[in-house]
């Protein structure tokens, strides 16, 4: 069986791309089972191994919205981190951002809603009150020198509202860079998103300076997705290796971009990464023994010998991918 892609480069593409893995957070996020922190801080140091330089590592949400990563400080205080490695953790509110300060945490995300529904649903405020909410967490993060990601939900549909206009994610994105956010990361949270959509999207943020996107593949999209993006010039990438996690909000949901699936495309495409894809397959193969569940990649299933996944699981959403209502409070 071919274990690697054949490379052939394509014009308009970057040479190197960098895939933000969020499978720690926003994958094991969504797994009904509580996952054992040295499963998670095994799971962290496996996908570091295999070459990724951004890992993010757990989230600071109260423990009562999100009983799946309530052990998020036993986690930062026993998992190994390796020099060139960041390892941001996403924080909801000022409580959140203490937290991240007393273990020494060097690089946070805050998420946003695109849709006033989903503010209210997801974050209790509407879509002009939730600024209230992460401005204060955003200055005291630059002010201790914190490197500061933004995520943005619902960027291309919402459940409730339809497809999202373009200018109300470009208006909400647009906040968030200016109040210094480093990063802004796009996120399609139902999958909804096609390829001219992405493409539009990028072309109205005036290109792809400081973008970044999140897909998921619900609807078979994402890859698709990815490479538009790539077309307009952006390169850093979200993903979850094996395809874990998932969205509530749409019928048989399939949740995350895997990151195997993404890295096949890219190393096909000649274009870098830094990731080992056997070692990516391995780990997937070895957490999915752990799940109790076959990994929804395609290419772990082609490659790691394992039976193809059954249809997308209704999950607990993820804090800034899909969250459950008033998951910020304290």
């Amino acid at each position: 069986m071919t274990r690697e892609p054949y490379p052939v480069r394509a014009e308009g593409l970057p040479e190197r791309v960098t895939i933000h893995e969020v499978g720690p957070r926003d994958g094991l996020q969504n797994e009904s089972a509580i996952v054992p922190v040295e499963v998670k801080a095994e799971f962290v140091a496996r996908l570091a191994a295999a070459g990724h330089r951004v890992i993010e590592a757990t989230s600071f949400v109260h423990p009562k919205w999100v009983p799946q990563l309530a052990d998020a400080s036993e986690l930062l205080e026993s998992m190994e981190r390796v020099p060139g490695v960041r390892y941001p953790v996403l924080v909801p509110n000022e409580r959140g951002l203490d937290r991240a300060l007393e273990h020494g945490v060097e690089e946070i995300a805050v998420f946003a809603s695109a849709t006033e529904t989903f503010a209210s649903r997801n974050l209790n405020r509407t879509l002009e009150s939730q600024f209230e909410m992460f401005e204060p967490v955003v200055a005291r993060a630059l002010a201790h020198g914190l490197r500061v990601r933004a995520y943005v939900s619902m960027c291309f549909g919402d459940p409730w509202e339809g497809p999202t206009p373009i200018g109300q994610v470009v208006s909400v994105g647009r906040r968030l860079l200016d109040l210094g956010c480093f990063e802004l990361s796009l996120g399609d949270t139902v999958g909804v998103g096609t390829p001219g959509h992405v493409a539009a999207l990028i072309e109205a943020f005036g290109g792809p300076s400081r973008l970044a996107v999140h897909f998921h593949d619900t609807y078979g999209q994402a890859l698709a997705n990815t490479l538009a993006a790539l077309r307009e010039g952006v390169t850093v990438v979200d993903a979850s290796t094996g395809g874990i996690g998932g969205c509530p909000y749409a019928e048989s949901a399939t949740g995350n971009l895997a990151t195997e699936d993404l890295v096949w495309m890219l190393h096909g495409l000649g274009i870098e990464t830094g990731l080992d894809l056997a070692s990516l397959v391995e780990t997937s193969t070895w957490l999915a023994a752990r799940l109790g569940r076959p990994s929804p990649s395609r290419v772990v299933q082609a490659l790691g010998g394992t039976p193809p996944a059954g249809p997308g699981r209704a999950t607990t959403p993820a804090p800034g991918q899909g969250t459950t209502a008033d998951n910020v409070k304290e």
